[in-house]
């Protein structure tokens, strides 16, 4: 009988190895193996299933550590391996040992054993005990004798198999009909009658339920007998029980001096000789072709296509929305966990106007606007909020450590996260888990509902202050890549820390600022004044705010400011989204599961940015290979090209912001989205107004890609992670249209209605190894979750050196076309040239009808005497005949 178990709460997670370590002790197991239950899931994913890949032959399967380490970080508390967590930790092997225990002796219908030398004894057991088997077996079994054939002899059954046979005890009637000759082929007519008219006719008797019937069922009594058929069978061995059976072997080398002597022997250097062509030619084919390519593979598609049909639209797979904290409300980005599957992080905004925001300004203190985090597992209450001080317009979490967040606000300040002490819960995803309450949570007072108490409510750690930051909104918010810095120069320096230090902001204030979340440099102080490192772990104070950026709060400033002036005039640029060249850590599309563990691991190290300081520029080598050059999206359509390097002024010293490059008027309205594509870092996708283009980076002509107006504005664009020519497109009207440049360039390749509002934002996120997610916003404040279908998610083959030459030909006909424009507008002024040199020209005076009537009677007199003289050339005039008038 197997031991009930009774629930355990979260809090006693912790103790759960050391209970069913005594649990194992009490039953009279041995300590080096674990009984453990393992679902159905969990076999399928070790593959471990019972009398599949275990069976009572062949009972053991070896286990990777990392596997089983990867499963209960994912899965956390719900993984099978969670009990004896810190006994796999503390594994000295990378291989582990699980026994498929089909009787139940220990307990359960596993066990897993944890030590090295009980995992060589189980595998490995002592040839004398195997000798002593196989002998013991050999002896004790009886000897196989041939079984001999025997004559049938008869018991009398003859006589009762014939009595129970069935025989006709009458002759069987015949019956014959026949038709007269003459019908012979004649059609058949078939007519309706009553029987009772005729006596020929028959009278229909239709069926009825009687529940008067019965039928008794008789019982018969049978016999059969059966003889068994005769085989003759031969064999040369002798049989035993069939068992599974193995050898080991150990492989013989040369020694040295055998190698030696082959070596130096003439048939070795005469095979060397002979294969020495073939082998150039097979090397040489390696490096020309990839023999370890699957032609296979690539001559048929990947198995995405049910009942024939290919699926192609977008599938819902899951929404959220709050009718309490969303009500009236817009989402105005939203962000995907970069370490936990299934967890999306979401803003929201008040849809009112600057003077709607003043009339009802002590309603909103009572609530203020909120950052959701909402999990795939319990999609009606969010798993964590976090309250800002105003409402958010662009906000991303760390890429070196996910429980920081950055964030811009609509005042212009720029506010900071740090989520640590909720890491346990966001990583749960369970709903059942979440409703024990953290200690650091906090209610807000003007939230009186059950279910919003038991969601910890997170308050910003740090604000800049308003004097210091940006004079209009925030509209977009990065993360420094962390493989480098910048100075106050502007010059991309290393980052020793190798972690994410530094954020850029963009406002329609006609500026971008760069801001450090480390401490500032100290200045030359005396010996008295310095103060002592601080060397106490972050701690919460008393208003369960953490102090990880204590000395940020409210005297933040950005190190800095990038203005960005026009050509020619005093007027600025009003920037709204910006793209960074070196965006290396792009979190927000998915990533690989090493990078995804890799920041996991960095965010349970705990990095202490109270501890940091801004390291001189001096101190720091630069770094030649990162650009400083990116692009701005303007509110009014204009695509800005500039560097963010500062350049000093020659009179006054002071370093002043570059003007930009180049700037292109293209779209007929906000700028929105500016993205890079994942596949060409050269790519850029741009979305404002009614239309979309596609630049390449270095080609200064105009946009490669130029969209027509659409009927519909366009509010928010994002490349496919997974197709390089695939990139989605939200609508003011609530349509996504998915454009695929392989497929179509002039229209949309499908167009999906998904809301009856605009669309905000759009998010895809991978999620390994097959699943594909699309996070799409609307203005009513739902956050859709769709599925992405096998042939939008999965490219062709050679998509992306298709889309390269694409976008090179693309490339190639700009230049064209601005050659040809250049040469038509250098034959317009060539011939404006010619016409303004005519008309300087001095015009002659007309002549007089006199004068023309002289000229002409001349021009006649000498046609005349022409013609007098070919005449008598020719001999046709003599002198004395007058020529004809």
């Amino acid at each position: 009988m197997m031991a009930s178990k009774r629930p355990k709460s979260t809090g006693d997670k912790k103790n759960d190895s050391a209970d069913s370590a005594g649990s194992s002790t009490e039953l009279g197991l041995p300590d080096d193996i674990f009984p453990l239950v393992l679902t159905s899931g969990t076999q399928e994913l070790f593959e471990c299933r019972v009398d599949k890949d275990v069976t009572r032959e062949s009972p053991y399967k070896i286990l990777r550590k990392e596997e089983i380490l990867k499963d209960m970080k994912t899965r956390a508390a719900v993984s099978d391996f969670h009990p004896i967590k810190q006994t796999v930790l503390n594994y000295p092997g990378e291989e582990l040992l699980l026994m498929f225990d089909r009787d139940f002796t220990c307990g359960q219908n596993f066990y897993l054993v944890l030590t090295e030398e009980s995992k060589k004894r189980i595998l490995e057991p002592p040839v004398s005990a195997r000798e002593d088997t196989a002998e013991g077996t050999s002896l004790d079994s009886p000897p196989c004798k041939t079984p001999e054939c025997q004559p049938w002899v008869s018991l009398g059954s003859e006589r009762e198999i014939e009595e129970e046979s069935v025989r006709d005890s009458r002759p069987r009637l015949k019956y014959r009909i026949s038709r007269v000759r003459r019908k012979f082929g004649a059609p058949v007519t078939f007519t309706d009658c009553n029987a009772q008219e005729s006596k020929d006719k028959y009278t229909e008797c239709t069926s009825y339920d009687d529940r008067k019937f019965s039928i008794e069922r008789m019982e018969i009594t049978t016999g059969v007998q059966a003889v068994p058929t005769l085989r003759s069978i031969s064999t040369q061995t002798r049989w035993t029980y069939p068992r599974n059976m193995c050898s080991q072997y150990e492989f013989r080398e040369f020694t040295e001096e055998e190698k030696e002597n082959i070596a130096n022997s003439e048939n070795f250097r005469n095979f060397v000789n002979s294969v020495v062509s073939r082998f150039e030619v097979a090397a040489q084919q390696n490096m020309i072709f990839d023999v370890f390519f699957n032609d296979w593979q690539a001559l048929h598609e990947e198995d995405g296509i049910f009942g024939g049909k290919v699926e192609t639209h977008l599938k819902e797979y899951q929404s959220f929305t709050d009718l309490h904290f969303t009500k009236e409300k817009t989402i105005s980005d939203i962000n995907w966990h970069p370490t936990i599957n299934g967890l999306i992080a979401v803003s929201v905004m008040e849809k009112l106007s600057s003077e709607g925001k003043i009339n009802g300004s002590a309603k909103l203190l009572q609530n203020p606007p909120l950052i959701f985090f909402w999990s795939f597992s319990d999609p009606i209450n969010p798993q964590l909020l976090l309250e800002c001080p105003d409402d958010v317009l662009s906000f991303q979490f760390c890429p070196s450590n996910p429980n920081i967040i950055v964030g811009g606000c609509m005042n212009g300040q720029v506010v900071l996260w740090d989520v640590s002490a909720h890491a346990d819960r966001l990583q749960g995803t369970r709903s059942a888990a979440g409703k024990a309450t953290s200690a650091n949570e906090c209610a807000l007072p003007a939230f009186q509902d059950k279910r919003e108490l038991n969601t910890p409510v997170v308050r910003y750690c740090a604000v800049s202050g308003v004097e210091n930051g940006h004079k209009a909104r925030i509209t977009d918010v990065q993360w420094l890549p962390e493989n480098f810095e910048i100075s106050k120069a502007g010059i991309p320096v290393e980052n020793k820390a190798h972690i994410c230090v530094q954020v850029i902001t963009c406002a329609p204030d006609c500026c971008v600022m760069f801001w450090d979340i480390r401490l500032p440099r100290v200045t030359t102080h005396s010996l008295t004044e310095r103060k002592p490192k601080v060397t106490e772990t972050p701690h919460l104070n008393r208003s369960d705010v953490p102090n990880t950026f204590k000395h940020l709060d409210l005297s933040w400033k950005p190190f800095i400011k990038v203005a960005l002036p026009k050509k020619g005039t005093g007027a600025e640029y009003s920037p709204l989204k910006f793209s960074l060249r070196d965006n290396i850590n792009d979190n927000q599309t998915g990533g690989s599961t090493e990078t995804s563990e890799q920041n996991l691991e960095k965010s349970e190290g705990g990095t202490e940015y109270a501890l940091l300081r801004a390291s001189s520029a001096k101190q720091l080598k630069p770094l030649e290979d990162i650009s400083t050059r990116f692009y701005i999206g303007t509110q009014d359509g204009e695509v800005v090209y500039t560097d963010w390097k500062m350049e000093k002024d020659n009179d006054s010293g002071r370093l002043l912001s570059t003007k930009p490059s180049h700037c292109f008027l293209v779209h007929d309205g906000f700028i929105n989205s500016v993205r890079r594509s994942p596949f060409f870092k050269d790519i850029i996708l741009t979305v404002g107004g009614w239309t979309f283009a596609i630049w390449k980076e270095g080609v200064m002509n105009g946009p490669i890609i130029h969209s027509s107006c659409s009927p519909k504005k366009c509010t928010v664009g994002y490349w496919s992670p997974s197709r390089p020519g695939l990139f989605f497109i939200g609508k003011e009207d609530g349509n996504v249209e998915v454009w695929d440049l392989l497929e179509k360039t002039h229209e949309a390749s499908q167009t999906q209605n998904l809301s009856t509002t605009q669309i905000t934002c759009i998010k895809p996120w991978i999620v390994p190894p097959k699943q594909h997610f699309l996070a799409v916003s609307d203005h009513s404040g739902t956050l859709h979750i769709l599925e992405v279908p096998w042939s939008l998610r999965s490219p062709s083959y050679n998509e992306k050196s298709n889309m390269a030459k694409y976008f090179e030909k693309e490339v190639d006909r700009l230049i064209f076309l601005n050659k040809r424009k250049e040469m038509r507008a250098k034959e317009k002024k060539d011939k404006e040239a010619e016409e303004q040199k005519k008309k300087m020209e001095p015009k002659m005076p007309e002549k007089l009808e006199e004068q023309i009537e002289e000229e002409n009677l001349v021009h006649y007199k000498t046609y005349l005497a022409m013609e007098k003289v070919i005449l008598k050339n020719m001999g046709l005039l003599s002198d004395e005949e007058p020529a004809l008038n």
